[in-house]
């Protein structure tokens, strides 16, 4: 278990109002749904007959999930603590504008990211719970990191002493070396996509990029050369346009993420993130 001074966690998600629950309904009748749950079967969700004696709920609200504040935002999604009654406790929902968000994450790499999530169980993984999708929206319902982000955490503490990061950092290479055994590869480790749980472990997030190793007819593993996430955080090779192996494509991150820990800084600072087709 990572030790941590302790620090002030965030406040309980107050009930949110109706305005603040999502509602997909364009008219009285509720559309349907794509539901994914954590053991892996697809089911149909469909509302029942309008029962006009009696307020309509909301998706959400169907599934047992109570939106609270927002605690992370960006330029097609945003992300809301929840409370599920399903499980009893505070989950994360990731909210994504299929309107907003480009054709090919919806179509591509969104898909990608909910077919590898379902079949991963790790102790150093948020944990997938279910996702909802209808004609303008699809839900997220993951594990809630009560600590935030790796990158917040660093930055807040300028830097962190060996001990500490050697715990996060041996937490990373169990999690890294559990989704390489189930022939996935992550390919956008960064500080951004490593959550703190309330026990100050390390959690792995964002498939978007994730993809199953390709081999050739005499089980080889085929060379990556496509380069997806952050310049920042990439192989020399891959900078340079280089086939390599995808195990060296994360053990590269990796190291970039121990540098962040224990010196506030990374290999190249001054690029920004690139993203290509992957």
């Amino acid at each position: 278990m990572a030790t941590a001074p302790k620090r002030k966690a965030n406040e309980p998600a107050a009930a949110s109002s109706s305005q603040d629950l999502v509602n997909d309904q364009a008219s009285g009748r509720r559309q349907e749904q794509k539901v994914y749950t954590f053991n892996n079967e697809p089911k149909q969700a469909t509302a029942a007959k309008d029962d006009k004696t009696k307020p309509q709920k909301t998706i959400l609200e169907e599934h047992g999930i109570i939106l609270g504040k927002v605690i992370g935002t960006g330029n097609y999604a945003k992300v809301k603590i929840g409370f599920s009654e399903e499980y009893n406790k505070r989950v994360a929902v990731k909210i994504i504008s299929k309107v907003k968000a480009p054709t090919e994450y919806t179509q591509k790499f969104l898909p990608r990211e909910i077919e590898a999530v379902k079949g991963l169980h790790h102790e150093n993984l948020i944990t997938f719970y279910q996702s909802i999708e209808t004609s303008h929206r699809v839900y997220l319902i993951m594990q809630l990191a009560e600590n935030g982000t790796l990158l917040d955490y660093v930055r807040e503490k300028k830097f962190l002493d060996e001990p500490q990061a050697r715990t996060l950092f041996r937490q990373l290479i169990s999690a890294v070396e559990y989704i390489h055994s189930k022939n996935v590869v992550h390919r956008d480790i960064k500080c951004e996509n490593l959550l703190l749980d309330e026990n100050w472990n390390l959690k792995l997030i964002d498939f978007g990029f994730a993809r199953k190793d390709t081999k050739t007819s005499d089980n080889q593993v085929v060379l990556s050369k496509t380069f997806c996430g952050s310049y920042a955080y990439a192989s020399p090779e891959i900078l340079k346009g280089k086939a390599l192996h995808t195990i060296l494509l994360c053990l590269m991150s990796g190291l970039v993420v121990w540098s962040a820990m224990l010196w506030s800084s990374v290999v190249y600072p001054t690029m920004v993130p690139m993203f290509t087709s992957c």
